[in-house]
Order: structure tokens, then C-alpha cells, then sequence
């Protein structure tokens, strides 16, 4: 049976059996094996699956909680940026592409957790904005049919709880984003998210 410590494109922490290409925390959320909180701090990263300078036990006390994500399109989606230490180069593409988004210097880790953290949250739920779809670059996550769908190129595949499902043409009009629009900008300067 699943643990709850996989993470949705909507955010929400659940317990489904799909695997997960990536892990990440957002710090410590448990007690026991059970999640009690949806986080702790700005600091929401993606980090490697198995990194042997850095070890955590899953629910060890007074850990970081141990997240999956099916893979980086997901993890962004739900407020997430990749890890400086066990990332190093893509976090360094991230920050560059960041730079190019928005000018200025190159931004440290503190400037980039703190604007997500203003965009990923309306409260306790996930902040979400309108966007026109034509838009929206390739790793974008959306609302589609009343679920989240990542964007391709001409197509929006479907995700759910079993993976992505079969690609639909890109619509036009406008749309609900999930994707934090820092990171729509990321992905609009040219980084490349890892999708399954």
C-alpha cells in the first residue's frame, strides 16, 4: 500500500502507487508516518532520487519529509525548484534561465524560494493564474477537463494518479495554469523540464 509522500501537479501530498522519478521535501511534515502539515518553510526543492552524500531516512524523526514527484514537469507544477546540491547544473540552467526571464544578476536560492513562495499558495491551497494557451511553453502544467494536464509542444496530456494518459490537441483561448508563472517564465527562457 502507498504512503502518503507523493506529490500532485495540484500540490496536494497523496498516497498513490505511482512511482517517482524525482524526490524533494519542502521540510519536515510529519509525525509518525503521518503527514500533518502541507509545509515548512520556502524552501521547496527537487533533488535526485539516490544521492549518497546525503541520506534521510523516509519519516525519520525530525527529518525533512521525503517526497516523490513522477517527474520534474510535476514537481515545478506544484511550486518547486531543483536542488543546489544534489542538482548542481540543472539548478544552475534553472537559475540562468530565471536571469534571462527576468534580468538582473543571477538570483541565489533565497530571491527564488521566496518569489515561488508568494506564487505557489493562496492560503493553504495552490495559487493558480490565467494564461492565454497559446502562451504557454512546452512543461507548463494546466487545468484540462477538470484535471491537471501538462503541455507539449501542439498537445496537453492528461495526468493522473496512473500517469499521463493520451495527448489532445492544444487548445485555443485561455486557461487555468497551475505552474508558477516565475516558472512559466523559466520555461519560456528555454529550460527543459524532465517529463516521463
Amino acid at each position: 500500500m502507498a504512503e502518503r509522500n507523493r506529490v500532485s501537479p495540484r500540490s496536494d501530498i497523496v498516497a498513490i502507487p505511482l512511482r517517482g522519478r524525482f524526490m524533494g521535501n519542502r521540510g519536515c511534515l510529519h509525525r509518525g508516518h503521518s503527514v500533518v502539515r502541507n509545509h515548512s518553510g520556502k524552501r521547496w526543492i527537487i533533488c535526485v532520487t539516490d544521492y549518497p552524500a546525503r541520506t534521510v531516512p523516509q519519516w525519520g524523526e525530525g527529518h525533512y519529509t521525503v517526497l516523490f514527484f513522477h517527474d520534474e514537469a510535476v514537481a515545478l507544477a506544484a511550486g518547486h525548484r531543483p536542488c543546489a546540491l544534489c542538482r548542481r547544473e540543472r539548478y544552475n540552467d534553472f537559475r540562468a534561465a530565471w536571469r534571462s526571464a527576468n534580468g538582473g544578476g543571477l538570483p541565489s536560492a533565497d530571491e527564488m524560494d521566496a518569489r515561488l513562495h508568494g506564487e505557489r499558495l493562496d492560503g493553504s491551497r495552490q495559487r493558480t493564474h490565467r494564461a492565454a494557451w497559446s502562451s504557454l511553453p512546452r512543461g507548463t502544467f494546466v487545468l484540462f477537463d477538470d484535471g491537471p494536464a501538462v503541455v507539449l509542444d501542439d498537445t496537453v496530456v492528461p495526468w493522473s494518479a496512473d500517469g499521463y494518459g493520451t495527448p489532445s490537441n492544444r487548445p485555443t483561448g485561455t486557461t487555468t495554469v497551475l505552474t508558477p508563472p516565475s516558472t512559466v517564465a523559466v520555461l519560456a527562457a528555454g529550460y527543459r523540464p524532465d517529463i516521463a
